[in-house]
């Protein structure tokens, strides 16, 4: 497995720097402010070229702030998602009920997904230590709205399947 790229200081700190600006920039005052300075910028009759000059530079620099941003909280998440299938797989894997074939099930084919979901939402119907008919129907409702998450129904994964 390669090693996590770990960042200079001077990308550390423009990271930083990048999360506190676009905190400071996204809130409803900053916006508020941006266009008392531009009312104010017309009403005095200041060159209107150097505000437009820098109203775009901001923009692009901004821009580019946020996007940043964006990117390390999306690292940060996948980080936590890769954690947690880590433990999903180790919990299936200890588990002597459980079944070994959804190990690593995130890596595979949405097709071969949605029909393992299906199987596990057969098994279910057939388990006979569900007696309780709301404990099914709470289960079959649950794999039903993660198949619908994912674009699918169950008529439509059955009609798949066949």
């Amino acid at each position: 497995m390669a090693e996590p790229k770990t960042k200079s200081w001077f990308e550390s700190v423009g990271c930083w720097i990048s999360a506190v600006v676009a905190d400071v920039f996204a809130h409803p005052y900053a916006q508020i402010g941006f266009i008392v300075v531009c009312v104010a910028w017309f009403a005095i009759g200041f060159n209107i070229n150097l505000l437009t000059a820098a109203l775009s530079i901001m923009a692009i620099t901004l821009t580019q702030m946020v996007l940043n941003n964006q990117n390390e909280r999306e690292a940060e998440a996948r980080r936590r998602d890769i954690a947690m299938h880590a433990k999903l797989d180790e919990l299936i894997a200890a588990s002597r009920k459980a079944r070994n074939d959804l190990v690593g099930l995130e890596d595979r084919d949405e097709e071969e997904i949605v029909q393992l979901k299906e199987e596990v939402k057969e098994a279910l119907e057939e388990a006979p230590v569900l007696d309780e008919p709301e404990i099914k129907e709470t289960i079959k409702e649950a794999v039903e709205e993660v198949l619908q998450e994912n674009g699918h129904s169950a008529g439509g994964v059955a009609a798949a399947k066949a």
